[in-house]
């Protein structure tokens, strides 16, 4: 087929899908396309490279801090847009910081650390972009019916970066494919850099469809059902084509992780108490094997990976020699930008501008203060995922794969920083702003019964 008439069809694939999200009237408002914007623009090439003007050159860390200009009044105007937002709908300040101690202290945190950077005016318009990431989830959560907006968040984001990676890479290859610099072998980017970003994309949207199907396949037998279920297993097949031409390992671990979760949760004969007890144990288990014996090490051969996880393990040792202070770090996201970082691009011709582990990356800037509330911030989330099986329990499930999957995913990446869109799913993820319906007394008895590690009762949330 020629490139041209491919390009076509895509585009008129892309509109109709469109066209059918205005057309089933869902409970959203026209707010949404904000963070629907938001989420296409950090899940591909910046918007500077698809409007002609190229990628920038960084011939040094340093130019990393400068960024494209144009891509920088882009975000400030969707910000900007997102607090008109919230404002004319008079959210409640005192009841997003109430809600959300913990990241509200991680994020006032980052913002202190500042002050010993470097580089202070680099690391606070990042900041700045970061305070984006929880705007967004707000103008979700204050939509008419919030659950809604997560979806049609997802399904917009869906329609446009899916069938478009395909397109580029199939029938654009000079802009759908790449090289890599030192073996030559080709690599699939999609409507992304590079192959590990087109693994997070299909990550996310791959676990949110799969979500998405179990949810609609409990829905009433009706034509629309029917139409929804043949769109969701589309793109779940686009979806695992992309992941396979992707080859990202980190993404697909991840993702069958977020799925064994859900799916475990529909067993009807589990008690979810004991089940949330199970998965929290599995992920601390391996948390503490990785941590003392390295486990990605026995893990990685398996997957097709070398041991060295592409260098990342000699990169891990290389950074941990760093001088930092190990309490405040070197502030926020600024490791990057210094001489240390400099040396590190002297070293590796790939020119590493991340530590290619969450974790890691969150000491080099913020210290082990900044360790600590990070761990903070992924526990409360999985304890809110947990009280929320048992009062929407659909989406309760849906928040604790997210947790699960952050977690395991910043083992060999670092999504714990800037715009990630992982980053974004956790904020989604760990994020309250309504409250929850009541919890039944006896329910909360259940809760207090597993953060005891006790057995009190014998509860199941109705399905």
């Amino acid at each position: 087929m020629p490139p041209t008439i491919a390009l076509f069809l895509t585009t008129a694939f892309v509109a109709f899908l469109v066209w059918r999200d205005f057309k089933e009237g869902a409970q959203v408002t026209a707010a949404l396309w904000i963070p629907v914007i938001w989420m296409l623009l950090i899940a591909s090439r910046p918007l500077s490279f698809w409007l002609g003007f190229g990628g920038a050159i960084f011939d040094t860390p340093a130019d990393l801090a400068e960024g494209s200009p144009l891509d920088r009044i882009v975000f400030i105007v969707l910000e900007l847009a997102a607090f008109v937002v919230l404002f004319r709908r008079g959210i409640s300040w005192s009841t997003v910081l109430s809600r959300n101690v913990w990241l509200t202290v991680f994020l006032a945190y980052c913002g202190v650390s500042i002050m010993w950077s470097d580089f202070p005016f680099a690391a606070f318009k990042r900041w700045i972009k970061v305070l984006g990431l929880p705007m967004m989830v707000l103008i979700l959560a204050t939509e008419p019916d919030p659950r809604e907006a997560i979806v049609r968040l997802m399904k917009r984001s869906a329609y446009v970066l899916v069938p478009f990676s395909i397109l580029l890479i199939k029938y654009y290859p000079y802009l759908g494919r790449a090289f890599d610099p030192w073996s030559g072998d080709a690599l699939n980017t999609g409507v992304t850099a590079n192959k590990n970003e087109l693994g997070y994309v299909c990550l996310i949207l791959g676990y949110f469809f799969f979500w998405h199907l179990l949810t609609t396949l409990r829905r009433e037998k009706t034509p629309e059902r029917q139409k929804e279920l043949l769109l969701i297993v589309a793109f779940l097949y686009m979806i695992g084509w992309l992941l396979f031409m992707a080859g990202s390992a980190t993404s697909l671990v991840s993702v069958v992780l977020g799925m064994s979760i859900v799916l475990s949760f529909s067993v009807r004969s589990v008690d979810v108490r004991h089940l949330v007890t199970c998965w929290a144990g599995v992920l601390l288990v391996f948390a503490c094997a990785e941590l003392f014996f390295g486990v990605t090490d026995i893990l990685a051969p398996v997957l097709g990976r070398d041991p060295t996880l592409s260098g990342r393990r000699e990169l891990w040792s290389q950074v941990l020699t760093s001088d930092i202070n190990p309490i405040v770090g070197t502030g926020f996201e600024s490791f990057w930008l210094g001489g240390q970082a400099l040396w590190l691009w002297s070293e590796y011709w790939w020119r590493p501008n991340q530590a290619h582990n969450g974790y890691l990356e969150t000491y080099l800037n913020l210290g082990w203060i900044g360790i600590i509330l990070l761990v903070a911030s992924i526990s409360s989330a999985f304890w809110k995922a947990c009280v929320n099986l048992f009062s929407e329990f659909d989406f309760g499930r849906f928040r604790l794969g997210i947790v699960a999957i952050t977690i395991i995913y910043n083992c060999t990446e670092a999504a714990f920083k800037g715009l990630h869109p992982v980053w974004l799913l956790f904020f989604i993820a760990a994020m309250d702003y309504q409250h929850s319906p009541p919890i039944p007394q006896e329910v909360h008895s259940s809760l207090r019964g597993l953060r005891a590690s006790a057995s009190r009762g014998h509860l199941k949330p109705s399905r």
